[in-house]
């Protein structure tokens, strides 16, 4: 028999890449999270980690057993959340959210969700992709409105079972430039006008981005500032300190003395989305809640915040 506290420590591991580091994560010592994986690694008769002087990574076996250890996590979660259900009569669904698209998409989102069930105890986690989506193969949130950039799903360290992914929009960026800028007024433009330019950074993630396009438009951005939030950036380029990328669906709230300007293609673009556990897709409250989303982007994208995306698309996404 497979101790489920055992899984759970091998998943801390893979999560943090030491055992020292899983340790402080579970409040137990360096020697006990070893002893629990070397017990585990016996009772399999397979090696689950590797050692090394840079840490552990997770051998074949150990990704099966990390991919187990989160089913039974979700599998868990939900058995808790419907004993709740017996003991309350209500139902607790929780949502996953990056911050600027849970300020565009959840609050229109929301009331039809309630409309169709009523009394349903519903909770907000913010975080980002790379946050959230482990929460939901964990199975502690019901699903994850989050977003990336091209290329897979940031889906956080170690194995990632099947997430049902639903499009929703294209989400296109912008560059923000000072009210009396040379490019202010354009209608679009191309990036490598921008090579001379200074830059200041809403998210790392974004700064990633914008070196990989500029390296394609022939130019190394020179960035001054990488902020953790895109109006908080707007606000550094309003008061001259360079120029700023955004996508669209965070332009708003609108900072006075700035023009966002679109890129001609190849324009670089955030796909929005939401994740649940594949095997959780047909669950009504699901249905409900993405239905609710997917009219709220559509009435988005009719209001000009974004362009309409390709036909949406649903895929299972396997490690």
């Amino acid at each position: 028999m497979i101790d489920v506290q055992r899984l759970r420590v091998l998943r801390a591991v893979a999560d943090h890449g030491s055992f020292s580091k899983a340790a402080t994560a579970l409040r137990l010592t360096p020697s006990a999270v070893s002893q629990h994986v070397a017990v585990l690694e016996r009772s399999l008769g397979a090696q689950v980690v590797a050692r090394s002087t840079r840490g552990v990574t997770l051998t074949q076996a150990g990704q099966i057993m990390v991919g187990a250890a989160e089913s039974v996590a979700a599998e868990l979660a939900q058995a808790k959340q419907q004993v709740e259900r017996l003991s309350t009569g209500r139902v607790q669904f929780t949502v996953a959210t990056f911050t600027s698209g849970g300020r565009q998409l959840l609050p229109g989102a929301l009331p039809r969700f309630m409309a169709a069930h009523p009394g349903t105890l519903f909770h907000v986690r913010e975080g980002e992709p790379e946050v959230a989506l482990p929460l939901v193969r964990q199975g502690a949130v019901d699903l994850a409105l989050a977003y990336r950039f091209d290329g897979p799903l940031p889906v956080g360290p170690g194995p990632s079972p099947g997430l049902h992914w639903t499009a929703l929009l294209e989400d296109p960026l912008h560059v923000v430039v000072p009210e009396g800028h040379r490019l202010a007024d354009r209608d679009s433009l191309d990036l490598a006008e921008l090579a001379s330019e200074p830059w200041v950074l809403g998210c790392l993630k974004t700064e990633a981005y914008l070196r990989r396009y500029a390296e394609r438009a022939g130019f190394a951005p020179e960035v001054r500032g990488t902020t953790t939030d895109y109006f908080f950036a707007r606000s550094l380029v309003a008061a001259g300190m360079g120029i700023t990328l955004v996508p669209s669906v965070a332009l708003a709230p609108t900072v006075p003395g700035l023009h966002a300007v679109p890129i001609e293609p190849p324009t670089p673009t955030r796909h929005i989305g939401v994740a649940t556990l594949g095997r959780r897709r047909d669950h009504p409250h699901l249905t409900t809640f993405i239905q609710a989303l997917r009219e709220q982007a559509r009435q988005q994208r009719d209001a000009g915040a974004a362009p309409a995306p390709p036909p949406p698309f649903e895929a299972m996404l396997q490690s």
